[in-house]
């Protein structure tokens, strides 16, 4: 059995359906693992989304803050942006169906010595720890009250200046979870106390000062796993020995990128080809 991760497809399914073939995917067989931001900028959500949920056990997708956006705006929590391209989903007939089981996907997924996260973890948090408390967010987004959840993390948590930027063992209610989905979605740079500046987009030697990419932070303490994240589409593929970035950008018109774990070969595509 082989496990392919693949960065993030954004809507982008011809890519996802080329890639799939590059790889020779079995589903009897073979495993894929999603980084999460299935969904929004490219042209085909509604198609991505009805293949990963019809892989069924053959694939493990995690919630990026694309899918969340999405969430919310079925919810009616936040409006659409104007650069959505979610209404496929949003008048599909079997939308219900596709929106309950995005809700009850996992924010992190755990296995053979590696995690897999949509953004990062803060400095703070082991593997084990950020397991435990993505399952808080799990289990409100799972809930009936799911939608007062949403709404506070549009409203208040997921805007750059207001809420807490920073993990705590105090934090409680909305704003622990709040916290929690930024740094799991969201999470590109912070600072060496853990501080997130959650509206970075760039490079990483483009940083605000005092801001580095969460995975250089000295002594962070997830740093006994792989990490398997993507997200940062300005840093591209970016491979370590306890790390797998892959958002290669396809959807910006770079590359879509399937890596193998256990023998890390990378496998592309792109309108290049």
């Amino acid at each position: 059995m082989a496990i392919y991760a693949i960065g993030d497809i954004q809507g982008c399914f011809a890519a996802l359906q080329r890639l799939i073939e590059r790889i020779s995917f079995d589903p009897s067989r073979d495993r894929l693992w999603f980084v999460g931001d299935l969904v929004n900028r490219g042209p085909d959500s509604l198609s991505v989304l009805r293949y990963v949920k019809g892989l069924g056990k053959s694939a493990v997708t995690v919630l990026g803050n694309h899918d969340l956006h999405l969430l919310a705006v079925a919810a009616g929590v936040t409006p659409p942006g104007r650069k959505d391209t979610l209404q496929d989903v949003l008048q599909a007939p079997d939308r219900d169906a596709l929106l309950l089981w995005l809700r009850h996907q996992p924010l992190l997924h755990s296995a053979d010595g590696f995690t897999l996260v949509h953004a990062g973890l803060v400095p703070q948090w082991t593997a084990t720890q950020a397991q435990g408390l993505a399952r808080e967010v799990e289990t409100a987004l799972r809930s009936p009250h799911y939608r007062e959840f949403l709404a506070y993390l549009y409203e208040v948590g997921y805007r750059e200046n207001s809420g807490p930027r920073r993990w705590t063992e105090d934090l409680a209610g909305h704003e622990r979870l709040g916290v929690i989905a930024n740094a799991l979605t969201k999470l590109r740079v912070c600072s060496s106390e853990g501080d997130m500046g959650l509206s970075y987009k760039g490079p990483p030697h483009s940083a605000p000062e005092g801001f580095i990419p969460w995975f250089d932070v000295p002594d962070r303490r997830s740093a006994e796993t792989t990490v398997v994240c993507g997200h940062w589409a300005a840093l591209g593929l970016h491979i370590q020995d306890n790390l797998l970035v892959l958002d290669s950008g396809y959807v910006w018109g770079e590359r879509l990128t399937a890596l193998r774990l256990e023998d890390r070969r990378v496998f592309q595509v792109s309108d290049r080809d």
